[in-house]
């Protein structure tokens, strides 16, 4: 699928209701100067060996959305001194390492997303490091408590928060409570060198990262690769498929033996997310038919293994099973549903677009053509995709910036000015 007070927070959730759950105790109030006293109570509970924020350093570096969001070329963003914020109960302090850049910042930063919450941080594909815990863990979506500690490695996504009791979380659809919080959006997110967020959304990444990822290619896969899997998984060609049978080297054979033959999947667009999902889609035996704009997009598909990349509008090699639609241009939907075969769908990954224009039904829709969104993703998605990343190297086409250069990271990545994702590295800084 983006400033919080110390007070519930207030705004509307991702689905346009109002926010009043106490989720983060950060406090954001840049006219406020914090204690040295606040920042020891914030590590107090760290053993001593433990990677402790320096002493006397109270504040760090972060960039928020202005009063009005706009245009990314006209900088809506603003890069501040403000107090480290301090874990409640159930929380994590982390020092952010990395932070991908991620189209849905582009959003919050630009205002297509409504504001949740005034002069919020963006950044939700983070890798980091935990330098201080809350009183106390949650639980996890299996109802394990979590066991997180200080100096591990761990990532945090999109999803920050759910209910955890409506009928969507307790049917394992928690994607869709409505009650949903998100990092970078409804609180403080990546763009910044310390954020908070809740123990039982955090993901372990000590194993992912001693399996050949850097923290710069990791951080991508925290947002681009999961919601990319989710996206994949939205199209049906994974149906019948469990994870036990892609842990076990099954799924290539499965999956052809339940389509039918080895499935075709289109990719519209192809950065950040595509390119991901595009390695995860080969190595489970799909051919993959790249539609984008950009030369230098084309020649990573083609390098990656894909079996075409053409034109975003240009009709591919061969019919379509699926495809998946990461550009946010509702007017690509019309050529992506001629190319399904029948019975095909589309599988709609962005969490904004453009207005879809009319589709003419027998042309567009029948033979039983389906057309489907993907709204965040669930906690287990997440797990699975890291522990697929873990095992299935996955080759990120990163580009680093420099934390204070994030602005200019947004706008090359409106302009197309790369392929693959920009990652911010708070250790390196211009200003």
């Amino acid at each position: 699928m983006t400033s919080e007070t110390t007070s519930p927070m207030t705004g509307d959730n991702a689905n346009g209701t109002p926010n009043t759950t106490n989720e983060n105790t950060e406090n954001t109030n840049t006219n406020t100067t914090s204690t040295p006293s606040a920042i020891e109570a914030a590590t107090s509970n760290a053993p001593a060996s433990a990677p402790m924020i320096t002493p006397g350093v109270t504040t760090m570096h972060a960039w928020q959305v202005r009063e009005n969001p706009g245009p990314i070329e006209d900088d809506p963003l603003e890069w501040i001194e403000k107090p480290i914020p301090k874990p409640g109960p159930g929380q994590a302090l982390i020092r952010v390492l990395a932070c991908g850049v991620c189209r849905t910042d582009l959003h919050v930063s630009e205002g297509d997303l409504p504001a949740h919450l005034p002069h919020v941080t963006p950044g939700h594909e983070v890798v980091g490091e935990i330098v201080a815990l809350g009183a106390d863990q949650g639980v996890d979506i299996h109802g394990q408590r979590v066991e997180l500690r200080v100096g591990e490695h761990v990532g945090v996504a999109w999803l920050r928060h759910t209910c955890g009791e409506c009928d969507y979380c307790v049917s394992g659809k928690e994607n869709l409570c409505r009650h949903s919080l998100y990092n970078g959006w409804d609180a403080n997110g990546g763009y910044a060198e310390y954020m908070v967020a809740p123990d039982d959304y955090i993901y372990p990444l000590d194993g992912l990262l001693n399996s050949g990822y850097s923290l710069e290619t990791a951080a991508p896969l925290m947002c681009a690769g999961i919601i990319g899997y989710r996206a994949l998984k939205r199209t049906g060609l994974l149906d019948g498929v469990t994870f036990a049978d892609i842990e076990a080297g099954r799924a290539r054979e499965r999956i052809a033996e339940i389509v039918g033959h080895r499935p075709a999947l289109g990719l519209y667009g192809f950065g950040g997310s595509a390119h991901i999902t595009a390695q995860v889609a080969l190595a489970l035996g799909m051919r993959v038919h790249v539609l984008t704009r950009g030369r230098d997009a084309q020649r990573l598909a083609l390098n990656l293994g894909c079996a075409s990349a053409n034109d975003a509008y240009d009709q591919p090699d061969e019919p379509l099973d699926a495809a998946i639609i990461f550009a946010p241009v509702g007017a690509i939907v019309p050529p992506a549903l001629e190319a399904l075969r029948s019975g095909g769908v589309l599988s709609l990954a962005g969490i904004h677009m453009s207005d879809i224009p009319p589709l003419n039904y027998e042309q567009h829709l029948f033979h039983e053509k389906e057309i489907r969104s993907v709204e965040s993703n669930t906690r287990r998605d997440g797990r699975e995709f890291l522990a697929f990343a873990a095992t299935h190297p996955i080759k990120i086409d990163a580009h680093p910036y420099p934390l204070d250069q994030a602005q200019k990271a947004l706008q090359d990545l409106k302009a197309g000015a790369f392929t693959g994702a920009a990652v911010l590295m708070p250790g390196n800084t211009e200003q």
